[in-house]
């Protein structure tokens, strides 16, 4: 069809042509600027075609990188994306550690006496990541989230009961302590997924406008907490829940929420008393029951998300003194 191939080489740099637009240059200066930039090609009648084609994005506020040179907003991307997989994956076990993982993402190095699946593991996340990105500022559908199935679970054999890219097939569940005795938890029962899958996408993609930092940390406990308790994959819930709960906030203009490996057994333990209190989730299940739980993440969060914004803040900083000595 007309228009596909100028179309896949400038949607890599969607964001930088807004940027560049945003600054008063017309599409004929933004075409030859992107050109300059990246070795291309295209004429400002590709560059009109391709943003006519495509939605801005609903951040009011614009990403939170926006307005920061290309230099300085490239490694802020690739900091927070080392941060983000790092603890997220943390999380689930793997055992690389931050400085490990920045090698395997900016040099592609293979760090010796550690896993295959591990290494898989980051590249997956940091894939997912980019995906999340493309994702921010229109509505989220099942094959979104099957997309990023696929990339957080890179390495899965192909098993009937455990599909990669699909709901599951088979029960799943979680042990936690209650009154000194193991207690066996489960999840949504198959059968139930789609439809409670179909309700959660309706109920996220009706997200309010978020203007303040306490509003972005209760939608993305919603977001995260029923995901979870839902967990409609065989496996790589968590991974996931942590991706698509900071849509909402990066659509907002705000960076992105980590939870802090630091607080891994207080954060699991949050997950196991909110859904052990509230019971297994059924098709007509109230989505969000009521918890102290809920408040209790909300804090958790808050002090993680320190990490992140401190990151764009210093980015920010740098680029004041850089105008400063140019001024």
């Amino acid at each position: 069809m007309p228009g596909k191939p100028f179309q896949s080489k400038l949607k890599p740099y969607e964001s930088e042509l807004r940027e560049i637009l945003a600054s008063g240059i017309g599409y004929r200066g933004a075409a030859q600027e992107i050109n300059r930039r990246h070795g291309l090609n295209v004429s400002h009648n590709a560059v009109f075609s391709f943003l006519k084609n495509r939605p801005a994005p609903r951040a009011e506020r614009g990403l939170f990188y926006e307005g920061l040179p290309c230099d300085l907003r490239d490694q802020l991307l690739k900091r927070l994306a080392a941060e983000w997989t790092h603890e997220s994956t943390a999380i689930e076990g793997n055992t690389l550690t931050l400085g490990e993982t920045v090698k395997i993402l900016e040099l592609g190095l293979t760090i010796g006496g550690k896993p295959l699946r591990d290494h898989q593991e980051v590249y997956g996340h940091a894939r997912a990541i980019d995906l999340i990105y493309e994702m921010v500022g229109r509505a989220l559908t099942r094959e979104d989230l099957f997309a990023l199935h696929r990339a957080v679970m890179p390495l899965s054999a192909l098993d009937s009961l455990h599909p990669v890219g699909d709901w599951k097939k088979d029960f799943n569940g979680t042990t936690g302590v209650v009154d000194g005795k193991s207690v066996y938890m489960e999840y949504a029962a198959p059968a139930d997924v789609s439809r409670l899958m179909d309700r959660w996408l309706t109920d996220f993609n009706k997200t309010r406008t978020i203007n303040r930092p306490a509003q972005a940390v209760a939608v993305y406990v919603r977001t995260h907490m029923v995901f979870v308790r839902i967990h409609p994959f065989f496996d790589g819930n968590g991974r996931m829940a942590r991706l698509i709960a900071n849509l909402p906030v990066l659509a907002a203009g705000f960076p992105p929420i980590l939870v802090p490996m630091s607080r891994r057994g207080d954060y699991i333990d949050l997950l196991w008393r909110y859904q052990n209190a509230v019971g297994r989730i059924g098709r007509g299940s109230h989505l969000l029951p009521t918890h102290p739980a809920l408040r209790e993440l909300e804090s958790l969060l808050l002090e993680g998300w320190k990490k992140s914004t401190s990151l764009v803040e210093e980015a920010r900083q740098l680029a004041t003194q850089r105008r400063s000595l140019t001024s």
